[in-house]
């Protein structure tokens, strides 16, 4: 088989046909700076406010002015991180997070307690859920920032964003959630869920890489991360990326009109998955539920014995592209954070798992040639590995 398998949508989405086609148009047509006065200006402002109404209402945003034009997802939780322990460090120093969140939230959060803040990192259980008495007990009357992740990079789990909301709507905490994995995939409504704060990422939903956006709720005042002109009402210096927006936009329209059936292909490819590894003896077990609690495209599966680096390379020789954990980690012979969390340093787990995870360019009839691949390569590696024991 010539075509590879691309099941690796949680590190990186392929760019959208109908989003390459408008960020084009954008780049040839409206070129002006959309901070200029000028005809090619109010070109370029108007195609940037009529992206940033949609935005808004895809996640039910009271105001237009409340999305932020960012890079991307890591600027997005590093102006929130630092900025509101700059804001606010007079208030308290208490930031309350989880231990299993992306490496851009936990690095600036290391680097705030460098600084003298304090980081309550709560801890999750096996399905990679955390408990919501162990939040209302680590609340504070100096907490000043709660970030949480909608859902979790690397196993998939749905962290109960509503219940947090509310539990925070009395207290003194500002309530930030990095949405990058779940936009596009899970419902959201800043308003229902009371969230102040919420990191998106174009690239995670078949759009532009370094193009990403922030809710940032009114009122809560914050200044500048990236500091030079006025741009952004004063709130992200840099003149705008208007192809960048035009092709966040488009992305999520294309998402947001089809959102029912995209979800249910990507539940229908996971229970695929599953189904066809139990028919064909392959020894695993999941990371998590397969549905409960779990977001609809991702996939967390531990193939006992079988050394995940080993797998995935040979994998990848065989046409199949999956990841061992974060792309933003692959690079390291460290373990999986997020496994080590939910079940020890000393679990398997941690060196015998795969992340897969699905997205609208997957199609029922790849699942087949996948189970088959990796059927093959997990016998093979277990008998080495056997073989090895003896």
């Amino acid at each position: 088989m010539n075509e590879r398998i691309y099941v690796d949508n949680a590190g990186t989405t392929m760019m959208a046909p109908s989003v390459i086609q408008a960020m084009t148009h954008a780049m040839e047509d409206t070129f002006g700076n959309a901070s200029t006065t000028t005809f090619y200006g109010r070109q370029a402002k108007q195609v940037l406010e009529d992206s940033r109404h949609y935005l808004a209402t895809t996640i039910n945003a009271q105001f237009d002015d409340e999305i932020v034009f960012t890079s991307g997802g890591t600027e997005s939780d590093n102006t929130v991180i630092k900025q509101v322990a700059a804001a606010r460090q007079a208030e308290g120093k208490h930031i309350i997070t989880t231990a299993i969140e992306h490496e851009a939230v936990l690095r600036p959060l290391a680097d705030l307690e460098q600084q003298g803040f304090e980081v309550t990192y709560l801890p999750v259980d096996e399905n990679g859920q955390i408990n919501l008495n162990d939040l209302k007990a680590a609340l504070r009357d100096d907490t000043i920032l709660v970030s949480i992740m909608t859902v979790n990079n690397e196993v998939g789990s749905l962290l109960p964003i509503h219940e947090i909301g509310a539990m925070l709507a009395d207290s003194n905490a500002w309530f930030h959630t990095d949405a990058v994995q779940a936009y596009g995939a899970v419902p959201i409504d800043v308003q229902a869920d009371q969230i102040d704060f919420l990191s998106v990422s174009a690239h995670k939903i078949n759009g532009p890489k370094m193009m990403g956006m922030l809710y940032r709720r009114r009122g809560r005042n914050l200044p500048s991360f990236v500091r030079g002109g006025d741009q952004e009402l004063k709130r992200r210096a840099g003149t705008e990326n208007v192809p960048g927006v035009v092709g966040l936009a488009t992305a999520a329209k294309l998402h947001f009109d089809n959102f029912d059936a995209d979800v249910a292909l990507f539940q229908s490819l996971k229970h695929r998955l599953v189904k066809g590894l139990e028919a064909a003896g392959v020894d695993f077990e999941i990371n998590g539920h397969l549905t409960d609690q779990m977001a609809p495209q991702t996939i967390s599966i531990w193939f006992k014995g079988v050394p995940n680096d080993a797998l995935l390379t040979n994998l990848d020789l065989d046409g199949v592209i999956a990841a061992a954990g974060s792309a933003c980690t692959s690079g390291s012979l460290d373990p999986s954070h997020v496994l080590v969390a939910m079940f020890g340093e000393d679990s398997p787990r941690v060196w015998e798992t795969l992340r897969f995870s699905f997205g609208i360019t997957n199609t029922t009839g790849e699942i087949e040639h996948l189970v088959a691949t990796i059927a093959k390569h997990v016998a093979r590696l277990q008998h080495v590995g056997d073989r090895g024991q003896r």
